[in-house]
């Protein structure tokens, strides 16, 4: 079952990000990385912005991560995650690759018990669009 119901608006990849979101259908989470310097990025973007290159390569991510900030929403921004709030939307970091950091969303923890810090692991949010979302949920078991 989606995190968000079916009429939130949806992934529109671009030419820039298109390798990412077709990881993703996969179940593979990668992120861009530069093949002349291996720099790494995200989102995704066109050339490298340490030495300009244009070529690019795939690196894969662990399937945990950690809460490098994060905020908990409470006034809807789409009518269609009104019956979701509140929600937390994170940016993550990941053992290996400096830099990186990815926005997504902590579920399966109470709001106020995420944490900066805080280990997740991944889980994949299958869309009827046929995308899938990296989501990410607590490591250890969290109290209510």
């Amino acid at each position: 079952m989606a995190y968000f119901p079916a009429d939130m608006p949806g992934v529109e990849p671009n030419m820039d990000d298109t390798g990412f979101w077709d990881n993703c259908r996969k179940h593979r989470l990668v992120f861009q990385a530069c093949s002349e310097c291996s720099v790494l990025r995200h989102p995704p973007t066109p050339i490298c912005p340490h030495c300009h290159s244009v070529q690019v390569k795939w690196v894969e991510a662990p399937d945990e991560g950690q809460v490098y900030t994060y905020t908990i929403v409470h006034h809807a921004s789409h009518p269609a995650v009104q019956s979701r709030l509140p929600y937390v939307v994170a940016l993550l970091e990941f053992p290996g690759l400096p830099g990186v950091r990815l926005v997504t969303n902590v579920t399966d923890a109470p709001p106020e018990k995420v944490f900066i810090g805080m280990r997740l692991g991944l889980w994949w949010d299958d869309l009827d669009d046929g995308f899938s979302i990296p989501r990410f949920r607590p490591k250890e078991p969290v109290a209510s």
